[in-house]
């Protein structure tokens, strides 16, 4: 379903095709060709008053040709209002990091890189925040199986086989 507003209208406006505003069970975002990610994450902080990053996460459909998708969840303190901005990337496909316009998007950002693998350009300190440094593989993809899980560092670092 079709999500209308003002704030759609103005971006719409400005970017075309490139943002399509739709609804799910209640719930507002908008699809944003990733070109166009940095400038409009810049605008709803700027112009829109999306004042606070509330989570960047991802979605893996491994079965898809862009088999991810990045989201910010966003929300105006100023309106009462949030906003999902979602764009689709391939694998091996970077992003343009969110720190700059939201500093709350740094441990976002680590956190979606460590569980997908996503990378962020610009990000200041891109390394995984949640599992050991030396782990492999990113647990939240869907070929990601739990039973497969890195039993080299299981048994290296805790002296165990995997899955005990």
């Amino acid at each position: 379903m079709a999500w209308e507003s003002a704030l759609v209208a103005r971006l719409k406006g400005q970017f075309g095709s490139g943002v399509e505003a739709l609804t799910y069970l209640g719930q507002n975002y908008m699809q944003v060709d990733r070109s166009l990610i940095p400038n409009i994450l810049q605008i709803l902080r700027d112009e829109e008053q999306f004042d606070y990053c509330v989570d960047v996460t991802a979605v893996h459909y491994p079965k898809r040709e862009r088999q991810f998708d990045v989201l910010w969840i966003l929300y105006s303190f100023a309106a009462n209002e949030r906003v999902r901005v979602k764009t689709q990337i391939a694998e091996g496909e970077h992003i343009p990091s969110a720190v700059s316009i939201w500093p709350t998007a740094n441990w976002l950002e680590r956190e979606a890189y460590d569980m997908f693998g996503i990378q962020f350009d610009g990000h200041p300190e891109l390394k995984r925040i949640l599992l050991p440094d030396g782990w492999k593989g990113h647990p939240l993809r869907k070929d990601y199986g739990i039973i497969e899980q890195d039993s080299e560092w299981v048994q290296i670092n805790l002296g165990i086989e995997s899955g005990q």
